[in-house]
């Protein structure tokens, strides 16, 4: 039997009705801790990109919660883009401030280092390159908006990707006392419709077009492509999507050879010069680019459940994590090989998955140093019509002598004479079952 409800638990219900119309107002329904109630939003730091998403939400979140904001850009090597094009936009459009960070150098050095000792790629052919950079974006993110006393942090991202997880696991991690909105997550508004609220309260658009062909994400170590013919599995590449890499049918005829000198496991030379890391990290990504080198056109099993297409231009990973992985074969032994290859797997699911600050990557992170302390040598990776081939290899520590592996009988550490020997101890097992299982056979 249901009776009428007590005048206290009416007001309870008043109450919550009250703070679900409040939080439907602004496009989300509260369903964590970190997430913000709308009373509760005074000054919002917002990860700013310029482009036409973030250009909105600054202007939106000024109006929907009559708040503040800050807005904080990141160059993570980004090409072509004018920071301070993109700093004096957002004040314009009412920030109260606007930093930008040149964070390459923390980027190439905290993230993409350890990715390249860990030979990081996701899926058979993601090397992570938007997964790296967004704990770094997150932390920075906490770092300012504490400095710039806001109580929010505002991103850009959508329900259906990976980088919402990346981003708010990190916020809430490194800084439990902030909250976060994602407009673009709960407002609904299609592309038609931000341009449609730009054009109404002058938000230029990024480019001066209405419809960009793709969403697109980069930074040194790669670039991402999303949308349009992309999502249509049956529908081969379009040439316009191919901004970075050359098409290999036009790169060059003629092939080049780049030769990577790493030191415990992070590459320092590039033919023969020595270069900072961000500084080889371009001009290998530059090489690699012009002979058609690092064309991914892959599916991928996201974290929130959805499969995937994205086309991706990654020369200077597609070059330097081959590089490295057949120098740390070159110097480790056959039992350090296999058993690195089941963890370089996990550290990858775990930066993918937006758990960067997970304590097992810290300890995976740790044998990783481990594993590539005589990491160092030289490999030349040869260019040519989008592949990139080791050439040469050499190495102080390479556990190879090309006297052994000749057929001459070479003594010393190897003995052909000892082989039969061998054979029989090594099959001894697996002879054993076989006889027991067909007896028949003996």
């Amino acid at each position: 039997m249901v009776g009428r409800a007590a005048p206290h638990a009416r007001g309870s219900l008043n109450a919550f009705l009250v703070t679900v119309a409040a939080l439907m107002t602004v496009g989300e329904i509260r369903t964590a801790r970190y997430q913000a109630d709308p009373a509760e939003v005074h000054r919002v730091l917002l990860l700013y990109s310029g482009g036409l998403d973030t250009s909105v939400m600054l202007k939106w979140i000024q109006d929907h919660y009559e708040a503040e904001v800050v807005a904080l850009t990141v160059n993570l090597g980004q090409p072509g883009e004018d920071y301070d094009v993109v700093r004096g936009k957002a004040l314009q459009l009412g920030a109260l401030d606007a930093f930008v960070v040149d964070a390459r150098e923390q980027f190439a050095h905290e993230f993409v280092a350890p990715a390249i000792r860990a030979n990081a790629v996701y899926g058979l052919g993601y090397p992570l390159f938007t997964a790296l950079g967004r704990p770094l974006i997150a932390r920075l993110a906490v770092e300012y908006a504490r400095r710039s006393g806001c109580d929010t942090i505002a991103h850009g991202c959508t329900g259906k990707g990976n980088d919402q997880v990346r981003l708010e696991a990190t916020i809430a991690t490194l800084a439990p006392e902030l909250r976060v909105i994602a407009p673009v997550r709960g407002w609904q508004m299609g592309r038609e419709e931000e341009i449609a609220y730009a054009r109404q309260h002058g938000i230029p658009v990024k480019g001066g077009t209405e419809s960009a062909p793709y969403s697109i994400d980069d930074n040194l170590w790669g670039r991402s492509s999303e949308g349009r013919w992309i999502e249509e599995l049956q529908t081969a590449p379009h040439d316009d999507v191919f901004q970075l890499v050359t098409r290999p049918e036009l790169a060059p005829d003629e092939p080049e050879v780049v030769e990577i000198g790493f030191e415990r496991g992070v590459p320092v030379e590039l033919n023969g010069a020595r270069t900072g890391l961000v500084e080889l990290l371009e001009a290998v990504a530059d090489a690699g680019a012009r002979h058609g080198v690092g064309i991914v056109d892959h599916i991928e099993d996201r974290i929130v459940g959805l499969k995937v297409r994205d086309i991706y231009e990654v020369p200077a990973a597609a070059i330097l994590l081959p590089a490295h992985a057949e120098l740390e074969r070159l110097v480790g032994t056959i039992h350090q090989n296999q058993f690195k290859t089941s963890l370089d797997q996990k550290w990858a699911y775990l930066v993918y998955a937006g758990l960067w600050w997970e304590p097992l990557r810290e300890d995976l992170d740790a044998y990783m140093l481990a594993a590539n302390e005589y990491v160092t040598g030289t490999i030349g990776v040869k260019l040519y019509k989008g592949v990139a081939r080791v050439v040469t290899r050499s190495s102080p520590y390479a556990v190879y002598d090309a006297q052994l592996a000749t057929f001459s009988e070479s003594g010393g550490l190897f003995s052909q004479s000892a082989s039969p020997g061998f054979i029989e101890l090594w099959s001894l097992q697996s002879r054993m079952a076989w006889q027991v299982r067909h007896p028949e056979q003996k």
